[in-house]
């Protein structure tokens, strides 16, 4: 059995669910962690943030229900309202830095929704990805380079098929998938806890 995160590194929810996914991974080591990135801001949905009102009450009722901080120089981007959200750019960079460290993949992907929910840095930026693998103790300059390569974008467009074929529409999902079963654990917002009794459903 191996555990299928499905998020989206500019889901406000995803953020939320960070420290759900960071627990559940430091406590199954013994589980592979795939992390798929979904593709909730492409094509028509690419505008600036003005363009969506609710995401300040919604981010209010995601620091309610998970303890997550939003910090400044993410405020600082909704409050000018021009930059615009690119999921196809970030599923990149999420490619681009788990191939640097497949089994590292659940940090990675978190570190870079801290980037930009609490640091307000720019997904569709290589410098981003540059940081955060020497952060994390790896070539910086590999990890931008690989962000633009076309097997990168390739692999983004696979993240989003393999979002489709397991049948995910919101962000974030975790689940269980053992052969063909294919078992939710969480949909939206859980806690740790709450995705560790469903687990021992399955583990028992």
């Amino acid at each position: 059995m191996k555990l299928v995160y499905v998020f989206d590194a500019y889901c406000g929810w995803s953020y939320g669910f960070t420290p759900t996914i960071r627990q559940v991974a430091a406590h199954h080591p013994d589980l592979p962690v795939e992390v798929v990135s979904g593709g909730l801001f492409t094509g028509a949905r690419r505008k600036p943030l003005s363009a969506f009102g609710y995401i300040q009450g919604a981010n209010a009722k995601i620091s309610e229900l998970t303890g997550a901080v939003f910090g400044d120089g993410y405020e600082r981007l909704i409050a000018d309202g021009a930059f615009v959200m690119d999921s196809e750019a970030a599923a990149r960079g999420v490619a681009a830095l788990r191939q640097a460290a497949p089994d590292r993949a659940v940090d990675l992907a978190t570190a870079l929704q801290d980037a930009f929910y609490q640091d307000g840095l720019s997904l569709s930026d290589p410098d981003t990805y540059r940081k955060i693998a020497q952060e994390h103790g790896l070539d910086g300059d590999r990890v931008a380079a690989a962000f633009s390569a076309p097997e990168t974008r390739a692999a983004a467009r696979d993240d989003f098929d393999r979002a489709a074929e397991l049948g995910v529409t919101s962000y974030p999902t975790l689940l269980a998938v053992a052969g063909d079963r294919v078992v939710a654990l969480s949909r939206g917002h859980a806690t740790g806890d709450q995705v560790e009794r469903h687990l021992a459903t399955l583990t028992a």
